[in-house]
């Protein structure tokens, strides 16, 4: 059964990944492009389809199957820092998950100040996560 888990969290981890990624990329159209009502509205919609419809099932999958790991198996905690340092990696990117959603409610209203330089740089909060997550798990360094 573990592994079975542990596929289910790669597959949703991967999707809450993508997520992660466009929906900034969105943020950059949105704030970019905010004369035009016609084409903002549209990306509205895909903004609150994106972060609910495929972000919230992804991350739920995610952090549950991830618990159940760790629920399946409670000693990875004395197998290195390692872990910790990916669970903290993971729990920013809980917190910058959180976060689109709070700047999409805020460009949803346009009450967003923020320019389209300020979501690109913002985009790449994800990757360097992803990298750390990523190498932690499977290289182990520490």
């Amino acid at each position: 059964m573990y592994l079975w888990i542990k596929a289910l969290h790669i597959i949703s981890f991967v999707s809450w990944m993508a997520v992660l990624f466009y929906l900034p990329r969105l943020f950059v159209y949105h704030v970019e492009q905010k004369d035009k009502k016609e084409f903002v509205d549209v990306v509205k919609i895909m903004e609150r389809r994106l972060y609910y419809g495929i972000g919230m099932p992804a991350f739920t999958l995610t952090l549950f199957s991830g618990l159940g790991l760790i629920a399946m198996n409670p000693s990875i905690f004395q197998s290195g820092m390692w872990i910790h340092i990916k669970l903290t990696a993971v729990i920013l990117m809980i917190a910058y998950y959180f976060h689109n959603g709070y700047v999409r409610k805020k460009l949803e209203r346009d009450e967003c100040d923020k320019s389209g330089k300020f979501f690109r740089m913002y985009n790449e909060i994800p990757t360097v996560l992803l990298i750390i997550i990523v190498i932690m798990a499977i290289v182990r360094p520490f």
